[in-house]
């Protein structure tokens, strides 16, 4: 089902995020995204002597080199473009990622660590969603190949993460039968 159409409209704020996961020749996981606002009308910016329309606003990137748990070995961080010259000044506080893993308390280690003034918004927006996602669907695949030998009676961490895998649906019922919650 797609949405209905649409009210006439103008188009006025774009924003892509792309994300890209590669799995390194030493073993390693490097995770990449991209954040890239642009407006459809030229302003004024004084920084930049102004933003053209299409030009972009932002254009950051962020790369963090994961193991199989998920835990980060590096990150980078880069400001390509910034509504302010200093916006890039940030980018070198991201590497102290490393040591972390994405899973449980992932969401709340970064706000702690990038909040307000110690971070910036954008490239902490990609860490929270898209780019912990990305890992997530990247490595899952040789992790659950890795483990597949493993019989340590622990559910598969994948269920109750969404509407899809809940507890007591049909398709952990199908996958996971042993684990299936719902009334029989």
């Amino acid at each position: 089902m797609t949405l209905s159409k649409a009210s006439p409209r103008r188009l006025v704020h774009t924003r892509l995020i792309a994300c890209h996961g590669y799995q390194r020749e030493d073993g390693l996981w490097d995770i990449e995204a991209t954040l890239e606002d642009t407006k459809a009308y030229s302003f004024a910016n004084r920084d930049r002597d102004g933003i053209a329309a299409g030009e972009p606003i932002h254009l950051m990137r962020i790369r963090l080199t994961l193991d199989d748990d998920l835990v980060v070995v590096a990150a980078e961080a880069a400001t390509d473009a910034g509504p302010f010259t200093l916006c890039g000044d940030i980018a070198p506080r991201f590497a102290a990622l490393a040591g972390l893993a994405i899973g449980p308390g992932w969401r709340a280690k970064v706000v702690a660590q990038f909040k307000g003034a110690a971070g910036c918004t954008h490239l902490t927006e990609l860490l929270l969603g898209p780019l912990a996602t990305t890992a997530l669907q990247t490595i899952s695949g040789a992790r659950a190949k890795r483990l597949q030998g493993s019989r340590d009676g622990r559910p598969p961490a994948v269920i109750d993460t969404c509407h899809a895998l809940r507890g007591d649906g049909p398709i952990v019922k199908r996958e996971w039968p042993a684990f299936y919650r719902g009334d029989e």
